[in-house]
């Protein structure tokens, strides 16, 4: 009865998640939860990083109580997994050179351009293969040459985030494979970094550590560690380390054309490939090819998501409207359809999202949403129609059509805008399970200590340990008229 820990870092939370494979069914167990809020100092905004730490050895602390207590447990395995594109640089004493930066800060802006005017945009993506974001780890980096940084210059080591919390877990430093496949500076047909691109830069590569495959064994946890949270040297894996990747291990699909939606504060659209697709038609569209587990390629693309209804709470309640999601939702559902659409990806910086939406429309000649209701319903409805737009898009260079949009992560719970996927795409939506991240970190931990001979096996465990709900498209005109409009405003 192995007994797995999933940390899953998100950008708005991070948990500690206990795994069990007995009778071949999964079951899992919420041991601590704790909020991941960044912090603004003066126009820089940053992760809280040891606070962050903090949590993670808290959660360690908890596990080690469970393991302690009536069951008498002991770890199989521990492993991380976080969003993507951020790092952290450490100097020759191996301790932080600054504090990690969150990828919604404004040192970013610009740099897109400033790197085409080295290396053309399609050079860029011939090399890496990846969506052009202005977060992406690239441009941040660049951001750090073209500002002079003090950090860059005293860098000896760039790790990712999981990376980093896995070397202050294990003292091994090293890149895991699906993590750094989202920097824009790995290259998935070589399979290493793309040290050409970073050279044309100017940017340094002896800071670039040894690549993993994930389930790679880092090491045991470091006594200074272990001891504190009263656990055993327990093996910590490289696991998927990009959350993404292991929600996608967990999606419950068998055979047949399936595409999925990893749904959170990003919606990551996509279809498992086994190469990757780089060519003039995944550039125009802005594909990007990230790696998955056991080789597989993630060819997706990142949609804003529940952000935008995640700002606009934030904001309602800093006027002292308290809403729950489950309030928001449900009053969503009473509001009038369509009486705004917008382009979710038209909105990047964080901070007053009602009035970013009300401008929008006004900018594009729409009447804006007058209500909490009202907002809500045009955010689930133009997601849902952004998605039908990726998934033509899906089909046209994967050559095939996908029948059925597996909904995985925190946004599946939301029967909404499940609904609004089926109706606008007109295709079945199974939904579920909601914890896909955690369930994937822990599957690709028990993939590399043996436990499941592979990703088909881990997603049959899936299947029959957690029930998921299908939702069957409505056939109505009001969609298709919507989408027309839609595919008219986005700027």
């Amino acid at each position: 009865m192995p007994h797995y820990l999933a940390f899953d870092l998100g950008a708005e939370s991070g948990r500690a998640i206990l795994g069990t494979l007995a009778a071949d069914r999964l079951t899992i167990e919420e041991l601590h939860r704790f909020p991941n809020t960044p912090v603004r100092v003066f126009d820089a905004l940053y992760w809280d990083i040891l606070r962050l730490w903090h949590e993670i050895q808290h959660g360690l602390g908890t596990a080690g109580k469970v393991a302690a207590g009536a069951r008498r447990l002991s770890l199989a395995g521990i492993g991380i997994d976080t969003w993507g594109v951020d790092f952290a640089l450490l100097g020759a004493d191996n301790a932080l050179a600054d504090n990690p930066r969150h990828y919604r800060d404004a040192r970013t802006h610009g740099m897109m351009q400033k790197v085409f005017a080295v290396v053309p945009r399609e050079e860029v993506f011939a090399q890496t293969g990846i969506q052009f974001m202005q977060l992406n780890s690239l441009y941040q980096l660049y951001a750090l040459k073209a500002a002079g940084s003090p950090a860059l210059a005293a860098a000896r080591t760039l790790l990712f985030i999981p990376d980093l919390l896995n070397y202050w877990l294990t003292d091994v430093m090293r890149a895991e494979l699906t993590i750094a496949s989202t920097s824009q500076f790995y290259d998935p047909r070589r399979k290493t970094w793309a040290t050409d691109l970073l050279g044309r830069l100017g940017l340094p590569v002896h800071i670039l550590p040894e690549i993993v495959q994930p389930g790679t064994l880092l090491g045991p946890l470091l006594p200074s560690v272990a001891e504190p949270a009263g656990l055993d040297p327990v093996p910590v894996y490289a696991t998927g380390c990009h959350d993404t990747a292991s929600a996608v291990a967990a999606v419950p699909a068998g055979s047949g054309n399936w595409c999925y939606i990893s749904s959170g504060t990003w919606s990551l659209m996509g279809a498992e490939l086994d190469e990757p697709v780089i060519n003039a038609q995944s550039l125009e569209q802005n594909l990007t090819n990230e790696v998955g587990a056991a080789g597989k390629i993630r060819f997706l693309k990142n949609i804003a998501g529940l952000w935008l209804l995640q700002e606009c709470r934030r904001a309602w309640a800093a006027e002292g409207a308290e809403y729950t999601y489950d309030d928001l939702v449900r009053m969503a559902a009473s509001a009038a359809p369509f009486s705004a659409v917008i382009d979710p990806d038209s909105f990047l910086d964080p901070g007053d999202m009602p009035r970013k939406i009300a401008a929008w429309c006004r900018d594009t000649g729409q009447t804006p949403p007058a209500s909490p209701a009202e907002f809500t319903r045009t955010i689930l409805e133009s997601l849902a129609l952004r998605y039908r737009q990726v998934l033509e898009g899906l089909e046209s260079l994967a050559a095939r059509r996908f029948d059925v949009v597996h909904i995985v992560g925190g946004g599946s719970r939301n029967a909404l805008l499940n609904q609004f996927v089926a109706d606008a795409t007109g295709r079945t939506v199974v939904a579920g399970p909601s914890e896909a991240t955690a369930i994937g970190n822990i599957l690709i931990q028990a993939m590399g200590a043996g436990e499941l001979a592979g990703l088909d096996a881990a997603r049959a465990l899936v299947r029959r340990s957690f029930p998921v709900e299908t939702y069957e498209p409505k056939a109505t005109g009001d969609w298709e008229a919507a989408y027309a409009r839609y595919c008219g405003l986005r700027r």
